[in-house]
């Protein structure tokens, strides 16, 4: 019944609790979590990542004019419609605006954090190859 999860090697999908998904660039996180079994401190979750699908679109009335527009995956959206149909755990799908937004911009800034960090370290490379060189 649900082919394009099975696809993705979820063989119960009765054992999904509930889902997120994020636009990261050009791409759309897909996270499913699952149900925690006995004796596992956390649940269960699986990450997927689809490239959004590129249209050029007229941008005037005309057709002289063209744009590039990005949308989901058609792929995803199959995904999306099977999980919503699993009629998954009503409290995880009346979450509180408040916290959905907090959580979300939490991610955010562990996602810049750790950016910001990998860019010191290039930049720091960057100075201490120059170091050498003058030495030189």
């Amino acid at each position: 019944m649900y082919d394009n999860l099975k696809k993705l090697g979820i063989m119960d999908p009765e054992t999904i609790t509930h889902y997120t998904l994020r636009q990261e660039g050009v791409n759309d996180t897909l996270k499913i979590y699952f149900r925690k079994e006995k004796g596992e401190f956390f649940a269960r979750s699986l990450k997927f990542k689809y490239p959004r699908q590129r249209k050029t679109v007229t941008a005037d009335s005309n057709g002289e004019r063209y744009k590039e527009v990005k949308e989901i995956n058609p792929v995803l959206r199959y995904i999306i419609d099977e999980l919503d149909n699993l009629k998954l755990i009503q409290e995880d799908k009346d979450v509180d605006l408040h916290t959905k937004i907090l959580t979300e911009l939490r991610h955010l800034q562990r996602v810049v954090s750790n950016k910001i960090t990998e860019i010191e370290a290039d930049v720091e490379k960057l100075q201490a190859k120059e170091r050498a060189r003058k030495l030189k």
